[in-house]
């Protein structure tokens, strides 16, 4: 056995040994101390890569999850604020409804009905100006898709948030097709002689029947006038008058292709085109045309861009075509009204409709729909375009003998007033219910069926970065007891390799 004094090799390989095992050690007591198996990226750069890159998604995740539930509630404010709303609507129509009762009514009683009216159209108004979540107001219409139109014939209806903006430029309406409305306009006059024969005249709409047959002692005028009678009293929506040439014409109150009604005569000519027969009006007209040059669906006078179209999905424009026709009301003769153009546009000044198109305006949108970020990445966004609640925009363009616009000109001082206030708070009751059905469906259907996701989503993303990152305790022990032993052993040994260059002087001695 040789012996060497300059360079100690047990000790020098024990000492590498003891130098392994405490970094290994220093590694093991960092794990335990820190709870992760990765505390640098020199001990796993796949893995921390991969690990980093879910922590970015965990962290997205959870406030996609605060999103979420933040809309939830501003969903849920709103929604409050339009059953508040609603609640004001059904008050006024029980108030209709009341000043309808024209028998028992007198002027102070109708006058109080209409200031308790107006008294709850100036609380919906507030309320629609003043509804808020936080300092974001939410129903005075500066959170929707907002428009206006030039054109003395095209009205702006409503956009949906696919809708893009239009900024100054405005989207050009083309019309090729003006809408109608179902009519029947009779061949033959309604003479002395076939009215003194008993003329049967029928009308039938929606299931419901008017009849009248003359007598002696009518006259062309009251033979119309008390068919009128009945196809109101029924609750026909039509409307019919005596033209210059001594024909019946009647016609349906709402324009377009889904509405028809039909007729009969015991005289052929007078309404239907056989005697005795039941004959069908002639179909109305839906408007045709495009916005922006993509094609757009008509229905009765709205036309609405069609959906994916790049622009004007979902935009909607009403086209007046030939102006809005004023309804006869009850007991009065042709000659005592004068029927005008209600958009104050001669007929004669009108653009003619050509199959090519004519521009009839322009319109101009303001899209201002909430959107919410309820993903982890981009793009991952939903929204929803809350209209304005407010009267002006309740009711609109809804054909009625009194003349309203919107529900803000209601008046139930007369008993048609009334009749046409119910017509419009019906109608207001509708939209108002609708919206609150997008808001719910949108909560439901959109946002907490996303937060159901988005958790399961964080939980699973949490559990994966778990397994990449965090220390198996356990095992991380065991591998410290061991690597503790190990450097305890070295330590000894190391001890001992410094001993052998002692025998040395046994050979001295």
């Amino acid at each position: 056995m040789s012996l060497r004094i300059n360079h100690n090799t047990s000790a020098i390989n024990s000492h590498r040994n003891l130098q392994a095992n405490q970094a290994n050690l220093s590694k093991t007591l960092e794990r335990l101390s820190s709870g992760l198996s990765i505390n640098r990226a020199s001990e796993g750069p796949a893995q921390l890569v991969i690990s980093e890159q879910m922590r970015a998604q965990i962290a997205g995740l959870n406030q996609a999850i605060d999103n979420s539930e933040t809309a939830v509630s501003l969903v849920q404010t709103a929604e409050a604020n339009m059953a508040e709303i609603n609640n004001l609507l059904v008050s006024i129509r029980q108030l209709a409804i009341h000043a309808s009762n024209e028998g028992v009514n007198d002027t102070v009683m109708l006058e109080a009905d209409q200031r308790e009216i107006e008294n709850a159209l100036s609380t919906i108004d507030r309320i629609s100006a003043q509804a808020q979540f936080g300092n974001k107001k939410i129903l005075d219409g500066s959170r929707g898709a907002s428009g206006t139109t030039t054109g003395n014939d095209l009205e702006f209806v409503g956009a949906s948030l696919a809708t893009g903006d239009s900024r100054e430029n405005g989207f050009d309406v083309k019309i090729t097709q003006a809408a109608t409305k179902a009519n029947v306009t009779g061949t033959a006059a309604l003479t002395n002689e076939i009215i003194a024969a008993g003329e049967e005249l029928t009308v039938i709409e929606n299931g419901r029947m008017a009849t009248y047959k003359t007598n002696a002692d009518d006259t062309a005028e009251t033979a119309v006038q008390n068919l009128r009678s009945e196809i109101d009293r029924k609750g026909l929506d039509l409307d019919i008058r005596l033209n210059e040439a001594g024909s019946i014409e009647i016609k349906h109150r709402e324009f377009g292709s889904d509405y028809g009604f039909q007729v009969s005569s015991s005289t052929a000519g007078v309404l239907s085109e056989n005697s005795g027969e039941i004959a069908m009006s002639n179909m109305g007209l839906d408007v045709k045309g495009t916005i922006n040059g993509e094609s757009a669906i008509g229905n009765g006078q709205v036309l609405t861009g069609v959906k994916g179209a790049s622009c004007v999905d979902g935009l909607s424009v009403r086209y007046y075509g030939e102006g809005k026709d004023m309804e006869i009301p009850p007991g009065c003769e042709v000659a005592d009204i004068e029927i005008e153009d209600a958009e104050g546009m001669p007929e004669e000044q009108r653009p003619e409709i050509t199959d090519a198109g004519t521009s009839v305006g322009r319109v101009f949108v303001a899209q201002n729909s909430m959107k919410f970020q309820v993903g982890a990445n981009q793009n991952q966004t939903v929204g929803i375009s809350v209209e304005s609640t407010g009267t002006e925009n309740l009711a609109r363009g809804i054909a009625n003998q009194s003349g309203f616009e919107t529900l803000a000109d209601i008046d139930v001082r007369s008993f048609q007033g009334a009749q046409d206030t119910l017509k419009m708070v019906d109608e207001a009751i509708n939209h108002i219910t609708s919206l609150r059905g997008e808001l719910g469906a949108f909560q439901k259907n959109t946002l907490e069926a996303n937060l159901s996701n988005l958790r399961i989503a964080n939980e699973n993303l949490i559990s994966s970065e778990s397994i990449i990152r965090d220390v198996d305790m356990a095992k991380e022990m065991a591998e410290f007891t061991k690597n503790q032993i190990m450097t305890e052993s070295a330590t000894a040994m190391l001890a001992q390799s410094n001993q052998l260059p002692v025998n040395v002087l046994q050979l001295i001695s």
